[in-house]
């Protein structure tokens, strides 16, 4: 699949959640150098402010917890206000949560973890969806991970590996409940870039041997477009190709 740096987003309105540091800042900068309004939403407003300085005017800093009912509603109601439409959500805030096994899971990191990752993605749909349907071509794209799709799951991924599973039938559900609109719903999974949340995964690991979220930016922008038709598959980038879900064989 080819890369997205010369895409043009002029005129659209893109909200990227997550923005304040690695995948979430990348994809934010490069949708405004192409040309896109980006709402970036993260809970840390020193780095959203660094970036929308970096960024340019473009770059609009709004910080939300996606935890928090009330703070997804303020931010929907801020685009509504402004755009009424959004043409590309990127739904990539997440926590990696303790690696433990599931029997051994604290129940608050499990609820911390399952709201983080599957819930708060739901409430942008929620909160969202008639946005995203009001624009000629709605994008939504949601960061998930291989440890989610597994054929044999990883011992020890605890909550994470099991949030990204129920993320990835969320999506998928959104999909198949868009068909009929103009609203294409795709699931990405960026494999391991340098990335904090990497480093807390494989902390032995060497991360010059990763590549980077500004890499990684570039193919995203692609499942962002208006000329973007698949849903309900997922965008696999260490592949470089869009892979379907299949029934256990």
């Amino acid at each position: 699949m080819s890369a997205g740096a010369h895409m043009d987003f002029t005129g659209s309105v893109a909200l990227v959640t997550g923005a304040s540091r690695g995948v979430g800042r990348a994809v934010a900068a490069h949708l405004v150098r192409a040309g896109a309004q980006v709402v970036a939403a993260a809970r840390t407003g020193a780095a959203l402010d660094e970036l929308a300085a970096e960024a340019g005017a473009q770059c609009i800093p709004f910080v939300c917890d996606l935890t928090r009912g009330g703070d997804v509603a303020r931010l929907a109601d801020f685009v509504r206000r402004r755009w009424g439409r959004l043409d590309a959500l990127v739904g990539n805030a997440a926590m990696m949560g303790p690696r433990a096994h599931v029997a051994q899971l604290e129940e608050a990191d499990w609820l911390a973890v399952m709201d983080a990752n599957v819930s708060a993605n739901w409430r942008l749909i929620h909160a969202f969806d008639p946005l995203l349907r009001a624009a000629p071509a709605g994008r939504a794209v949601f960061m998930t991970s291989g440890n989610g799709s597994r054929a044999r799951m990883a011992p020890g991924r605890g909550a994470y590996a099991i949030s990204k599973a129920a993320l990835d039938a969320l999506v998928r559900s959104y999909a198949a409940e868009t068909l009929d609109s103009r609203v294409r719903a795709m699931l990405c999974n960026p494999g391991p870039l340098r990335t904090d949340m990497r480093a807390q995964a494989a902390p032995d690991e060497d991360p010059a041997i990763l590549r980077t979220p500004d890499d990684f930016a570039p193919s995203l922008l692609r499942l962002c477009a208006a000329s973007w038709t698949q849903t309900g598959m997922l965008y696999d980038f260490p592949q470089d190709r869009v892979l379907s879900f299949g029934a256990p064989g």
